[in-house]
């Protein structure tokens, strides 16, 4: 007679190791601080009181809500602490954060709290908060400044401590001030859809460049990714299909013109590309779970980015992209269901 210990007998799945919900969302804050870290590096205090304001409002609309709704204290699943480093790194470093503020209550109580809080959100919050704030403030949210500027980290850019519905004080002055030459507020995306200038792929894959908070270097944010992948906490396939999907657009492009369209590496590299295929496409709730779909969905968000960037009046397409696509999640979930095993498939309609 076996004296042991029972052995259990399971059906599928098998977990190994088991992962909390904020296990993983803090996984991904930890993959996140580099990038914010090197943001402060490069843009200073502003920057700094950018994350800190988005995280902070983020947080508290989040703890409002939680208790108007009952679900008692949600903010220890760390989710809303992502939306609040993410929303900073989507905006200009010197954008007045009494903006930001608007930007972040409206992540969470448009983006997350009107749907049921975590788990229901049928788009990323931080992209909405980013969404409303570009349609209420158009000026501020493409007003850029100049990054390692001297003296960043004792004073901050005029226009962040703007007061509410104040006009922000003028950029360009303090700029002239501080003797930079060769200065012109565009960013790499703009200066390539406008000018045919293009920077250099190895300063985009390093940092170093104008444009928003987290948009470089594409290597800080490649390394987080791939270290959330390596963990399984994000899936793979679908930063892989953002970048198949825009390669796949651009590239005949640029090898029929390479003087007024971009290379792949260009593409990839710039702008807010890389951190929306990493950290925002890859959102577990608003994408697909199969796997066909994640990519399916991954390669929508690289070529809707593409075309907006190229033949649409914006230099930047990657926000509408993964918006447009977690609109589209539910039913490319649904079109790309695998067959269930001894099913057989459908003809004509029936089974």
């Amino acid at each position: 007679m076996f004296k042991g210990k029972p052995v259990e007998i399971r059906t599928a799945p098998h977990l190994k190791r088991p992962q909390g919900v904020d296990e993983i969302m803090r996984n991904v804050v930890y993959a996140l601080l580099p990038i914010a870290g090197f943001s402060v590096w490069q843009f200073g205090i502003s920057s700094l009181a950018l994350i800190v304001t988005t995280t902070l409002v983020a947080m508290l609309t989040e703890r409002l809500f939680s208790h108007l709704s009952g679900r008692g204290n949600t903010l220890k699943d760390w989710s809303v602490v992502i939306t609040g480093i993410l929303l900073a790194l989507t905006l200009p470093p010197g954008f007045p954060l009494w903006m930001a503020a608007v930007a972040a209550f409206v992540a969470v109580a448009l983006g997350k709290a009107l749907f049921g809080g975590l788990g229901y959100n049928v788009m990323n919050p931080a992209l909405v908060g980013r969404a409303f704030v570009q349609a209420a403030f158009p000026v501020a949210i493409t007003t850029w400044t100049p990054a390692f500027a001297p003296g960043r980290f004792t004073e901050f850019v005029p226009s962040t401590l703007t007061l509410p519905f104040m006009k922000p004080n003028p950029v360009g002055e303090w700029i002239v001030g501080l003797n930079i030459d060769g200065f012109t507020g565009a960013t790499p995306l703009a200066m390539q859809k406008f000018q045919h200038i293009f920077v250099s792929t190895t300063d985009l894959f390093l940092g170093g460049v104008v444009g928003s908070s987290g948009e470089a270097p594409a290597l800080l944010i490649l390394l987080g990714g791939l270290y959330l992948a390596a963990r399984r906490m994000l899936d793979w396939r679908i930063p892989v299909g953002v970048f198949a999907g825009a390669a796949a657009v651009v590239l005949p492009l640029w090898l029929y013109d390479s003087f007024t369209y971009p290379s792949p590496l260009f593409v990839w590299f710039s702008g807010g590309l890389m951190l929306g295929a990493w950290f925002m496409a890859s959102d577990m709730i608003a994408s697909p779970v199969t796997p066909l779909g994640a990519f399916v969905y991954g390669a929508l968000i690289g070529v809707l980015t593409v075309v907006i960037r190229l033949f649409g009046g914006l230099s930047e397409g990657v926000m509408y992209a993964i918006l447009l696509a977690n609109a589209a999640s539910p039913l490319i979930a649904s079109i790309t269901q695998p067959r269930v095993y001894g099913q057989a498939r459908r003809q004509g309609g029936r089974a």
